[in-house]
């Protein structure tokens, strides 16, 4: 896996794994990020419906999440995740030009939004042990507090939210 060399890679028992994403070494792409394409808790960050938008939003999460909100590695990678989940439904299943990206942070919580111009609703489907997609919604229902979707005028938002210390 490019940039992963020399990282040890953490082994599932007889399954595969995938590889851990660690906060160092995005750092700096995460800052650059934030610079080109604003920051997502002060208004919605507009993202082209590109599948190379997944990884500038997890960027802007990540600097989000560790450098502002100073929150732990372990709910930062959840929440990257997370993130990189919703972005991916938002490009893959809407059709649209691009989405929105917005971050909040209120007592205890973290929530975090992606909005699109489609009114088609998200589907959480069962996922079976051998599926190579379709784990984007089961993942955001296992790892969030809570989740949802809010119909708009024009689109959607579907959300997350994450207790945070």
């Amino acid at each position: 896996m490019a940039g992963l060399e020399g990282i040890d890679q953490p082994r599932g028992q007889g399954r595969a794994t995938a590889a851990r994403w660690t906060p160092a070494v995005e750092d700096e792409r995460a800052l650059k990020a934030l610079d080109l394409f604003g920051d997502p808790t002060e208004a919605e960050v507009p993202l082209p419906s590109l599948p190379e938008s997944a990884a500038t939003a997890r960027r802007l999460a990540q600097v989000v999440l560790l450098r502002h909100w100073g929150l732990g590695p372990k709910l930062t990678e959840d929440a990257v995740l997370l993130v990189s989940e919703l972005v991916g439904n938002a490009v893959r299943h809407t059709g649209a030009r691009a989405f929105g990206l917005r971050m909040r942070r209120r007592r205890g919580r973290i929530r975090v939004e992606v909005r699109d111009p489609s009114r088609g609703l998200p589907c959480l489907m069962p996922v079976q042990e051998l599926d190579v997609s379709g784990r984007g919604l089961f993942l955001v229902n296992e790892l969030s507090d809570r989740w949802g979707v809010d119909l708009l005028p024009l689109g959607k938002t579907t959300w997350f939210e994450m207790r945070a210390p």
